[in-house]
């Protein structure tokens, strides 16, 4: 955009967040080398010099053109071509004119003016100066004007603009206690508009408000004194082409985009988004020796398998939930240097009378919850006293989840029953017998959803009545009546029961289920993206296609991503976000390691090793320090991950660390051995049967979808003993 004549005495406009402050106190710009009178070749008659006092000195600060305080002329330099370089695809009109915008909004109003001039090019032009100025100072009938003139027809969305602003001037009319006004302008510029019938009746709804506070806090909006004529402006940019009304710090917009494309290619990207490290002199990329992959302690209190973790929210102590019957509150030293962090159990938790399978952290850090077999506790995080005990379920609670706000949980098990509790575990709610005995649930943070994964039992077509009596006379088993199970006790589908595994998702709000998708293979953890946009489901393998962990869009229920080359056929294996931004997916595996893939692209950046023999359970990334995780496993151990010290990096100290986790993995495999580590927690473990279901005879068994009905597999059957397992059927935190 070229200068003209008119330009001379006509005001340029600042960019939205320019304030009239910035820049220096004094109008004149500066010298930029020239020493004398250079005649201008754009069009000017007359010599154009770096600013003519035309009209006022607020015209001679904004448009720039103020003469030098030494008297000197800004000469226009003409170059040949268009583009910026002769190699470039980049247009040199588009790139000095976001330059210009660019020096503004920093408040260097000089050198933006000397640009232009020098530059021969212009930010905007003198009419899209008036617009800016008759949104902010409220002249509506004249913005309406200016769009016209901007180039904004009818078809282009006039319409939807001169909505926004009657919109804008009807509040202000509101706040500002001009009743009748406002009501002109709803029946004589809104209504005609033809908006949507019920945002009509919204915006006459609001004459009620009692004040401009309510009427503020109905609308979301902050006043006429406040922001809102600038967003405004911003929602009405839009409408206006971006070659006539540049967008708003477009040139940060396309840094941020680059920077964001940058961060999307590095695969290790683990900084947070203030860090210093970001610069625009070298394309971004961290270094893996930064992200956490080495072990820096080994927790190892628990006797037995260690099936589940969970960080405070302050990142300064860790959960851990045991087959040993005790939950574990361990102490973290956080601010100190990783070699001599100290870790220690602030609390062990002993007072379970079965395994422990959950722990959930209350928002504030002050109670902790754990879940052994039907029973949910209430642990007082700072004493580690027992608060209460709470025995609603009458099957294995299989998950624990705190409401955003922190005014209460939700609990799933495998009764199919969802309860919601107040924050000192008084029953609030509850969803009543849910499709699915639920496995694992998590309230989305934005508090709109609740996503639940499990089994879902179906009924199939009447059988043949010749089949039902052969069947019955090879032992099959009777078929559930009302109220059965479905599943028998080693995880099998019971006869006449068509299972399969599904996610659902509910409103919160109104208990209604808003989805249903069904997946092959047992799902055995949810975990919800901060955003609330995404879900992360573990997918469990026996047969058929590897195993895999599910990436899925809780908007359309549509899998984005896919992540493999973890094992997980017989176990409970659970998941989790990690990083700045979520920007990877950890979980564990059943052959002892920790898998850590790119949640962007699906690849497996990671496999460390470090665990001895038996599945790693679960982990949990630390909410403060992005460069630490946890993971727990079946050698009775907790290990933490972290990012190697600087000094370990040599050739020698990592000579000599990599012996010493020789040792360290030698001396624990010999205690596991001595110990007699199990094989991790087994999906057949959750009894797979419902109370009420029918019994037999024989051992509940220990493998995903073995066949029989097992002994003592009915829910709610905690008298009863698992010589095996060392615990009561259907207590364990396994799946079916």
């Amino acid at each position: 955009m070229r200068l003209t004549e008119s330009d001379r005495d006509s005001a340029l406009s600042v960019s939205l967040d320019s304030a009239s402050e910035a820049g220096p106190s004094y109008p004149a710009g500066p010298s930029n080398g020239h020493n004398g009178v250079a005649t201008k070749t754009n069009g000017f008659s007359l010599p154009y010099t770096n600013g003519s006092l035309s009209k006022s000195s607020i015209h001679e600060e904004m448009d720039g053109h103020a003469s030098a305080r030494d008297g000197s002329y800004v000469a226009r330099v003409s170059l040949p071509g268009r583009t910026l370089y002769d190699d470039s695809y980049v247009d040199r009109e588009e790139f000095v004119r976001l330059v210009i915008q660019s020096l503004r909004d920093v408040g260097y109003m000089e050198s933006a003016a000397t640009l232009e001039a020098e530059s021969g090019y212009i930010m905007e032009t003198p009419e899209v100066a008036e617009f800016r100025r008759c949104i902010l100072d409220a002249s509506w009938d004249s913005a309406e004007a200016a769009l016209v003139r901007l180039g904004v027809t009818e078809g282009e969305g006039l319409w939807e603009a001169k909505f926004l602003i009657a919109k804008q001037k009807y509040l202000e009319y509101l706040e500002a206690g001009k009743t009748t006004a406002a009501l002109h302008v709803l029946r004589n510029e809104l209504a005609p508009l033809n908006p949507e019938l019920d945002h009509l009746h919204a915006l006459s709804s609001l004459m009620m408000c009692s004040d401009p506070v309510d009427l503020r806090q109905q609308v979301g909006w902050d006043g006429a004194s406040g922001a809102s004529r600038r967003r405004l402006l911003m929602d009405l940019q839009r409408y206006i082409p971006s070659s006539i009304m540049i967008p708003q710090r477009r040139f940060a917009t396309l840094l941020e985009q680059a920077r964001a494309y940058q961060q999307s290619r590095c695969l290790y990207h683990n900084v947070p988004p203030r860090d210093q490290s970001y610069s625009l002199y070298t394309d971004h990329a961290c270094d893996r020796n930064a992200f956490p992959r080495v072990t820096t302690a080994v927790l190892s209190v628990h006797e037995d398998e260690v099936w589940n973790l969970e960080w405070s929210h302050s990142g300064k102590y860790l959960a851990t939930a045991s087959k040993d019957k005790t939950a574990i509150i361990w102490r973290v030293e956080l601010d100190k240097d990783p070699r001599y962090r100290a870790y220690a159990p602030e609390f062990i938790l002993r007072d379970h009378e079965y395994p422990v399978g959950c722990v959930s952290w209350s928002l504030d850090d002050s109670i902790l919850l754990t879940a052994s077999e039907h029973r949910i506790t209430l642990w007082n995080a700072r004493t580690g006293l027992r608060i209460r005990t709470l025995e609603q379920h009458v099957d294995v609670v299989t998950a624990l989840a705190w409401l955003p706000d922190g005014s209460g949980f939700i609990s799933g098990g495998l009764d199919r029953k969802i309860i919601l509790w107040d924050a000192d575990g008084k029953l609030r709610d509850a969803w009543g017998r849910t499709p699915i005995r639920v496995t694992d649930l998590q309230v989305t943070p934005d508090f709109t959803r609740l996503v639940a994964v499990g089994m879902y039992d179906m009924m199939p077509p009447p059988p043949d009545p010749a089949a039902a009596s052969a069947a019955g006379a090879a032992g099959a088993g009777p078929g559930p009546g009302p109220g059965a199970g479905g599943t028998g006790a080693g995880g099998a589908v019971s006869p006449g029961r068509v299972a399969e595994t599904r996610i659902i998702t509910y409103d919160l709000a109104t208990k209604q289920p808003e989805m249903s998708i069904r997946l092959e293979g047992e799902l055995t953890s949810v975990k919800v993206s901060q955003d609330s946009q995404f879900a992360l489901i573990n997918r469990a393998s026996e047969t058929g296609p590897p195993a895999e962990i599910h990436l899925i869009d809780l908007s359309t229920g549509r899998v984005v991503r896919k992540y493999t080359g973890h094992s997980q056929a017989k176990h409970v294996i659970r998941s989790c976000f990690g990083g700045v931004e979520e920007n990877f997916v950890l979980s564990g595996s059943e052959d002892g390691k920790v898998y850590i893939w790119h949640r962007e692209t699906g690849m497996l950046l990671e496999e460390l090793a470090g665990h001895g023999e038996g599945s790693v359970n679960s982990v949990a990334w630390n909410p403060v320090n992005e460069r630490m995780f946890a993971s727990c496993s079946d050698d009775r151990t907790v290990r933490i991950w972290e990012a190697p010290p600087a000094d370990t990096l040599s050739a020698s100290a990592a000579a000599s660390t990599a012996e010493a986790d020789v040792r360290e993995h030698v001396d624990e495999e010999e205690h596991v051995i001595e110990n007699g580590s199990g094989s991790g927690k087994g999906k057949g473990r959750w009894d797979a049967g419902s109370s009420g279901a029918a019994s037999g005879s024989g051992s509940a068994s220990q493998a995903m979808g073995a066949s029989g009905s097992g002994s003592g597999a009915v829910g709610g059957s905690s008298s009863s003993t698992d010589a095996e397992s060392g615990y009561g059927l259907g207590s364990t935190t396994a799946l079916f």
